[in-house]
């Protein structure tokens, strides 16, 4: 996720929103929601310094050293975590990380390097679904009675947690909406910097992706994704 929040629109958009869960009785147990959130806290650290590590790891790899310069080639989440992002997120649902700059110049083949680093945050995101249902299915396997025990509960729950948040960036993420990585697979794939329209998007899509998530229209696409990817991802051991 490439985002920028140095925006008053975006300041705008989060103070709407916590309102929105301070109406809706969220924070009326304050210790329930701070429990969920603590359960919750693993995920989305592991899916958002993954995310950010796949973009740098790849840049790397096809010769633009940027993200090595800039420290980003690590899984260290102080290399990728934006604190206001993080606290966006557990308070409202919506968060994001700091951006990995690649400069394409250093690229051999622009389009298809551009591709590559694109696909590479998403891609990673499913591969940890997948290896951590495949850690929970060890679990039930061979330690089943470990999973009726409190601590057990409490493990399968982060485990469930970090599938569904890396299936959440995944999906999120895949919308052709800029500045998300969605947009940018698109663009690689249709050569959309060629067209009048390119620019016509990216110029305005901040505010719609703003103006989606507001509404809830990005949800209501989301959820049904989601709980396909994630019926799939479970299914491969369950």
């Amino acid at each position: 996720m490439r985002l920028f929040f140095n925006n008053p629109m975006a300041i705008l958009l989060i103070l709407l929103l916590a309102s929105q869960s301070l109406f809706n009785g969220e924070f009326s147990n304050p210790m329930d929601w701070l429990m969920n959130k603590l359960i919750l806290l693993p995920g989305i650290l592991i899916g958002l310094s993954f995310h950010e590590f796949a973009h740098a790891k790849v840049a790397n790899m096809l010769g633009d050293d940027t993200p090595r310069l800039q420290g980003r080639v690590t899984i260290n989440p102080a290399a990728h975590i934006d604190p206001m992002g993080i606290i966006a997120l557990l308070f409202i649902g919506f968060g994001w990380g700091k951006p990995v700059q690649v400069n394409p110049m250093n690229f051999k083949n622009m389009r298809r390097d551009g591709l590559l680093v694109d696909l590479a945050g998403v891609t990673l995101n499913f591969i940890l679904a997948v290896l951590f249902a495949g850690i929970l299915w060890l679990l039930a396997a061979f330690q089943g009675e470990f999973l009726y025990t409190y601590m057990g509960d409490v493990v399968a729950q982060i485990i469930l947690s970090i599938i569904s948040i890396n299936i959440v960036l995944m999906v999120f993420n895949l919308l052709p909406i800029p500045p998300l990585d969605g947009f940018g697979i698109v663009t690689e794939i249709f050569d959309l910097r060629k067209k009048e329209i390119y620019y016509r998007i990216y110029d305005k899509g901040f505010l719609i992706l703003m103006i989606l998530i507001l509404f809830n229209i990005t949800g209501r696409v989301l959820t049904p994704l989601v709980g396909i990817v994630f019926d799939f991802v479970m299914g491969i051991f369950f």
